[in-house]
C-alpha cells in the first residue's frame, strides 16, 4: 500500500487542477493502468456530504419568495456576491440557526454565511451595514464566482 502512495504525482494533480481553471472544465479524469486520477470542480460531492441540509429546506422557500422579482439581483447596489466557486451554507453546521434571516440588521464585516471551497469553510462577511432584504441561495446550494448571494440594503 505504501507503494501506491509513493506513485501519486502531486505535480500532475496540480497541473490538472490548473487546466480545469484555464479551460472552464468541471472535471478531468486520467487513467493509466490501475492508476486513476479524477480532478473535479463540481461541488456535488460536498452537497452529498451534508445530508442534514435537507432538514432546513422547508424554511428556505420563504427566503426565496422575494427573489422572484423580475429585476437582476446582481445589479442591486446592496448585492453580496460570491467571492468564489463553492457550496453556500447559511449556518455554521447542519441544523444550527442561520447566521442571518431576512429582516435582520447586519454590520459590515459580520459573517452572514459560509462558502465551502475545496473542503475549506470560508466565512463570507457582509460588505456593508444594513438590513438583509433577500437571501438568494438555499442552504447547500452550489454557487459560482460573482453570483449574488443576498441583498443588504
Amino acid at each position: 500500500m505504501n507503494d501506491k502512495k509513493k506513485i501519486v504525482d502531486h505535480d500532475l494533480i496540480r497541473e490538472l487542477s490548473k487546466l480545469l481553471t484555464e479551460t472552464d472544465l468541471t472535471e478531468i479524469e486520467l487513467e493509466d493502468g490501475d492508476m486513476r486520477i479524477r480532478v473535479a470542480r463540481s461541488p456535488a460531492p460536498v452537497t452529498a456530504v451534508a445530508p442534514a441540509a435537507a432538514a432546513p429546506a422547508p424554511a428556505e422557500p420563504s427566503h426565496r419568495q422575494p427573489a422572484a422579482a423580475p429585476d437582476d439581483p446582481a445589479a442591486n447596489p446592496g448585492a453580496l456576491l460570491s467571492p468564489m466557486v463553492g457550496t453556500a451554507y447559511l449556518s455554521s453546521e447542519p441544523g444550527a440557526r442561520p447566521y442571518v434571516d431576512i429582516g435582520e440588521s447586519v454590520r459590515e464585516g459580520q459573517t452572514v454565511m459560509i462558502v465551502e471551497a475545496m473542503k475549506t469553510m470560508n466565512q463570507i462577511p457582509a460588505t456593508r451595514s444594513g438590513t438583509v432584504t433577500r437571501i438568494l441561495v438555499e442552504d447547500g446550494q452550489p454557487v459560482e464566482y460573482g453570483e449574488p448571494l443576498m441583498i443588504i440594503e
